[in-house]
């Protein structure tokens, strides 16, 4: 499922997160599985991740990046 880390847009569904990989080849890994809420909202702040629920809460779960490598990349160039 592709997530919005913008900080504005809310997650449709209740969804557990293993990592979240970024568009350039990144990944955020959470020190432990994370469940998201309908109408939670992400964003990456700083070096890590952000999750504003929908009550007005704002968690910041521990973790770290990791590099993904993406076959077949340079190929495409």
């Amino acid at each position: 499922m592709r997530l919005e880390a913008d900080g504005a847009t809310p997650i449709s569904r209740l969804v557990l997160v293993e990592d979240l990989e970024t568009d350039n080849g990144y990944a955020f890994e959470p020190a432990s599985p994370l469940f998201l809420a309908p109408g939670d909202r992400i964003a990456f702040e700083g070096s890590g991740l952000v999750v504003a629920r929908a009550a007005g809460e704002r968690l910041t779960p521990t973790g770290g990046w990791s590099t993904r490598c993406r076959l077949g990349a340079e190929r495409r160039r």
